[in-house]
C-alpha cells in the first residue's frame, strides 16, 4: 500500500496512490483517518482497514471517479511533521570508500554497532523546491538513502521484534552543506548547519506487504529484515548513483535496537538508512580525484533538479532554488589572533 500526503485547503489530508490516482482515505471509509499521523497514531486499527480498502480498490469494486489524479495534487512529505528525524550510517561501502578518499584506514568501530544522529525534524520536506541560502551552494551535495516511519511506540525494541514497529519504507535525500558541515565539525559538534535546512522524503510510503516480494535475508551477523532494492539518483537527467537497499550492513531492525535504547521511540519517528555507496557528490567526487588528479568535482547548482528513484519506493523530484536572501554566515566568521 503507498500513503500519499497531501495539501487541501491549508491542511495536510492522506490519501492512497493506486495506479496513478489518489483516494482521500477519510472518502473511502468514514473510520479511516484524515492525516499521517492520525493514521500513524491508531496504526493498529486504521491499517487493516486501509488493507481491505485497497483490495476493493483494485479488485474493481471502487470507481476511479472517487479519486483524482495524483498529478493534480499538491504532495507534501508523507510525514508532514515527525515528531523526530534521526539518520543512520549502515552502508559500509560508502564509509569505507569516503575513508579511502581521504586516505585514512576504515573505522574498525563501524562494524561494532550502527550510529545515528538526530537532525532537524521541522525541516522535512516532500517533492518540489529545495530552498537554499548562499553558504548552502559551497559544496552543496545530495544523499540518496530509504528511510523508515515508526508506527508504534516503544522502548528497549530489541532487533529480533524491531521490524514489527516498521510502517513502511519511502525514499529520502539528506541534503548537506558540505562546507558548513566540514567547518562546524572541526569542533568535533554537529552536523548542524551543514544538515539543518532540508531533509526530503516522499513520494510516498510504502507498507511492508507491499515489499514482501523484494525481501531478502540480512548480511552475516546481522538481524531484521532486509529488500533488494535498487536505488538511483539522476542530476538533471544524467544519473550519477547506482546502489542497492540489499547493500545495508546493519539493518532497520538494528538502528531501531540503538535509537531505542533509553528512549521511547513514537509514531511517526523518521529514520534514514545513511547513504549508499555512490549516494552522494562527496564520495564521487574524492573517488574521481583519487584515480584522476584533474578530476573536476561536482556540486548541486542553482536550477539543478535532483531525482532519485528505488525500485517499489517510487521517485523523489526537487529542484534546486536559490533564496532571495544574499547573508552569509561563513562571511561572519572572526579572524583572531590569539595573543602571545
Amino acid at each position: 500500500m503507498k500513503l500519499v500526503s497531501y495539501l487541501f485547503n491549508e491542511q495536510d489530508r492522506l490519501a492512497m496512490y493506486v495506479d496513478g490516482i489518489l483516494y482521500d482515505l477519510e472518502e473511502l471509509h468514514p473510520d479511516l483517518p484524515q492525516s499521517m499521523a492520525m493514521f500513524l497514531h491508531y496504526w493498529d486499527d486504521a491499517y487493516p482497514m486501509a488493507l481491505k480498502v485497497e483490495k476493493n480498490i483494485k479488485d474493481g469494486k471502487v470507481s476511479p471517479s472517487k479519486g483524482f489524479d495524483y498529478k493534480s495534487a499538491h504532495i507534501l512529505a508523507p510525514v508532514p511533521n515527525p515528531p523526530s528525524c534521526r539518520d543512520g550510517y549502515a552502508f559500509r561501502q560508502h564509509v569505507a570508500a569516503a575513508r579511502r578518499n581521504r586516505k585514512v584506514p576504515m573505522i574498525e568501530e563501524f562494524d561494532q554497532y550502527p550510529i545515528i544522529y538526530m537532525t532537524n525534524h521541522l525541516s522535512i520536506q516532500g517533492p518540489g523546491d529545495v530552498h537554499c541560502m548562499p553558504d548552502h551552494f559551497e559544496k552543496l551535495d545530495f544523499e540518496l538513502e530509504a528511510a523508515i516511519v515508526i508506527s508504534k511506540p516503544g522502548r528497549n525494541i530489541r532487533a529480533a521484534e524491531a521490524d514489527q514497529y516498521i510502517a513502511g519504507l519511502m525514499i529520502m535525500n539528506d541534503m548537506s552543506a558540505r562546507r558548513l558541515q566540514m567547518e562546524e565539525m572541526l569542533l568535533n559538534l554537529g552536523p548542524c548547519k551543514g544538515k539543518d535546512f532540508s531533509t526530503v522524503i516522499g513520494p510516498w510510503l510504502v507498507t511492508l506487504d507491499e515489499l514482501e516480494q523484494f525481501e531478502i535475508p540480512a548480511k552475516e551477523n546481522h538481524t531484521g529484515k532486509c529488500w533488494n532494492l535498487r536505488m538511483q539518483c539522476r542530476v538533471n537527467g544524467v544519473q550519477v548513483s547506482d546502489g542497492n537497499i540489499g547493500d545495508m550492513d546493519w539493518t532497520f531492525a538494528e538502528i531501531i535496537e540503538r535509537a531505542s535504547y533509553g528512549v521511547t521511540l513514537h509514531a511517526g519517528d523518521v529514520i534514514g538508512s545513511g547513504t549508499v555507496g555512490t549516494g552522494c557528490f562527496l564520495e564521487l567526487n574524492g573517488t574521481g580525484k583519487l584515480n584522476d588528479p584533474n578530476y573536476q568535482e561536482q556540486w548541486l547548482q542553482e536550477g539543478d533538479v535532483v531525482e532519485m528513484e528505488i525500485d517499489g519506493l517510487g521517485i523523489l523530484s526537487n529542484t534546486i532554488v536559490r533564496e532571495d536572501d544574499n547573508f552569509s554566515i561563513l562571511a561572519q566568521k572572526k579572524n583572531v589572533t590569539k595573543a602571545n
